[in-house]
């Protein structure tokens, strides 16, 4: 009960207007799956952004061999190092610059040079009691996956080394 697994992958990208359109594809064709859009809810007229305009695009992947594959694909641009910082009780997260780095995708001309953020999270089992809807109970602390573990994961199942970079 006390091992950890993947909960689900999420991959998202900001932009509005024709970024954001150039942003769903890029995502559909990373994933293949059903985007959601992201709506604002305020106004930062330096990025152009009002309430109820579109500012970004989603996808959650909850199959675990998907995830695995798209993650070993993703290490490879980030040269299999993965800064400790990026690491956070139950998840990390990270940022991919350009997509044409990825293996196995190529440059397309409607997208041209895009990024995107990935976001992992793991859980362990028992983790449904917390959202069922009926007799719903509460999860103690020690049900949270720490850094360390997230780390010996990471380590042991995707070959990855996790550096501590100073600076920045």
């Amino acid at each position: 009960m006390r091992e950890i697994e993947i909960e689900k992958m999420v991959l998202h990208c900001g932009g509005t207007e024709d970024k954001h359109d150039k942003s769903v594809q890029l995502l559909k064709m990373i994933s293949g799956g059903k985007i959601q859009s992201i709506q604002s809810t305020k106004r930062i007229p330096a990025f152009g952004i009002s309430p109820g305009k579109k500012s970004g695009c989603k996808i959650t992947l909850r199959d675990k061999e998907k995830i695995m594959d798209l993650l070993e694909r993703f290490f490879v641009t980030l040269d299999n190092e993965l800064s400790e910082k990026k690491i956070t009780e139950n998840q990390f997260c990270f940022g991919i610059h350009e997509y044409i780095e990825i293996p196995g995708l190529d440059y397309d001309r409607d997208i041209g040079i895009l990024g995107f953020e990935v976001m992992v999270v793991f859980k362990r089992k028992g983790k449904r009691v917390k959202f069922k809807k009926a007799k719903r109970g509460s999860i103690p602390g020690r049900q949270n996956v720490t850094k360390e573990e997230i780390k010996k994961f990471l380590e042991s199942k995707l070959d990855l080394e996790i550096v501590e970079k100073h600076g920045n």
